[in-house]
């Protein structure tokens, strides 16, 4: 936040009323600090900023150069392939400066999988203000395009904007999937809108839903700004998550309303300096960050802020999730005001998350959590474990802090579980999390020790970042 921090008397008293004295305090405020001054942006979207308001567009005062898709044959009735009518509008729209791309309102668009690639010119805008929509048959998409439907990439400066749909059509992807039907491989689907690539992207207004699987992806981008997105699937979609971001910085998600069957926000490997603010979740799982690690991959993400939040009825809260056997870290995260109704494990780290159709095999090697705050949690839980840290006993999650957390369950009493976790609680901290256990000045040099390893071998394998989805 990169502001003074200012510890009260009655926050001191509070922490050595958890039995911190002498050095243990002082490392206790000196995590405090760390936590209130993480590197993620400052500044939060400005929507009365208008980039382009079509209303009031005219050829000869505006500057703009309008492409609209409609002038390349596009018929918007929903049945004709519009595919090569958006190619050409593309074509034309990122080779001119100061270009609008427009989807006109009221009519429906029927496009294929296609990669829209830059560079572009500068300033250029997707209007969208119809809808889009991806052919419904599994069995007809094209195989080179198996992960992706819509895609931009190599983008600078873009603005996605308009009051349009994005529909990814995917209800017979679902019907598909190994998790709705064990008989069938687990294969991956489309993305509906994927950003990669890309830097200083605005996204903002447009609705994407009933994708085939992840709504919206940003990938190995950096300067994203994301706000009153509306992303929307049913709650027993497979595989649906609402904003995957993976490889990518200085990015900020708000004032978005985000429904699934997977993730509301999932954030992976590589990823750091991301700000999430005024954000609905439900139905889905949460707020994720992972999975990492899988298949013994190393898996890094820092400066993590989620502020401001309302979930319901979702199969988790605030979750970190990791496979065993893998490597890097998760630190400097806080997770604060946020609010619950009816939601499955409210606060949870899983060192143990298996995905897989099989059994997952012990094994020693994990990412290592260190630096998580939870801030102003309230509400509602279906769980009677409120507070889970299911931690590595090799590579224990250190320097947890629990502050004003106020969990109650629907069923009666709540408690907290914790393994191989260690950390300190001040203010209200329900249900009780004594089972958080206190190190000696060791557990700061394993932290270290850790975080260096993670940083180096982090540098050296980052071609997996957009694969891990």
């Amino acid at each position: 936040m990169n502001k003074p921090f200012v510890v009260s008397l009655f926050a001191l008293l509070m922490v050595a009323s958890y039995g911190a004295p002498g050095s243990t305090m002082y490392r206790e405020l000196d995590i405090l600090g760390k936590l209130e001054n993480l590197d993620v942006p400052e500044d939060e979207i400005d929507d009365d900023v208008t980039f382009f308001d079509f209303s009031s567009f005219t050829s000869q005062y505006s500057g703009k150069n309008l492409v609209n898709v409609d002038s390349f044959g596009a018929a918007g009735d929903g049945v004709a392939d519009d595919t090569q009518a958006f190619i050409g509008a593309w074509t034309m729209a990122c080779s001119a400066t100061n270009s609008v791309l427009l989807v006109p309102q009221g009519r429906r668009y029927l496009v294929n999988a296609t990669k829209f690639d830059g560079p572009c010119q500068e300033k250029l805008i997707i209007q969208i203000d119809g809808t889009i929509v991806a052919p419904d048959e599994p069995s007809e998409w094209d195989p080179k395009f198996q992960r992706v439907w819509l895609q931009f990439s190599k983008l600078q400066g873009t603005v996605f904007q308009g009051n349009g749909v994005i529909d990814g059509s995917g209800t017979k992807w679902w019907a598909a999937s190994c998790k709705k039907n064990k008989s069938n491989p687990c294969v991956g689907a489309p993305t509906a809108l994927t950003i990669y690539s890309s830097s200083n992207v605005y996204v903002r207004g447009i609705t994407i839903r009933n994708s085939q699987q992840m709504h919206l992806i940003i990938a190995r981008s950096n300067t994203v700004r994301i706000s009153r997105v509306m992303v929307t699937s049913p709650g027993d979609s497979p595989n649906t998550d609402g904003i995957h971001i993976t490889a990518s910085t200085d990015v900020v998600v708000q004032d978005s309303k985000i429904s699934t069957g997977d993730d509301c926000v999932s954030i992976v490997n590589g990823s750091s300096k991301i700000k999430m603010k005024r954000l609905y979740c439900g139905p889905g799982h949460g707020i994720s960050i992972g999975s990492l690690g899988q298949g013994h991959s190393t898996g890094t993400v820092s400066a993590v802020v989620l502020d401001t939040a309302y979930l319901k009825n979702t199969t988790n809260g605030l979750r970190i999730k990791t496979w065993q056997g893998g490597n890097g870290y998760v630190k400097g995260v806080r997770f604060e005001n946020v609010k619950m109704q009816d939601v499955a494990n409210p606060i949870i780290i899983d060192q143990f998350y298996c995905d897989s159709p099989s059994t997952c095999q012990n094994q020693t090697s994990a990412v290592h959590i260190s630096e998580i705050m939870y801030r102003n949690i309230t509400g509602t839980t279906k769980s009677s474990k409120a507070i889970k840290f299911a931690c590595s006993d090799a590579v224990p999650c250190n320097h947890i802090v629990l502050n004003n957390v106020n969990l109650e369950g629907n069923d009666g009493k709540v408690e907290a579980y914790c393994n191989s976790a260690e950390g300190f609680g001040y203010g209200m901290v329900h249900p009780s999390a004594d089972c958080l256990y206190s190190h000696d000045d060791k557990g700061l040099d394993q932290t270290r020790q850790y975080v260096a390893e993670a940083v180096v071998v982090g540098e050296e394998t980052d071609q997996n970042a957009h694969d891990e989805l």
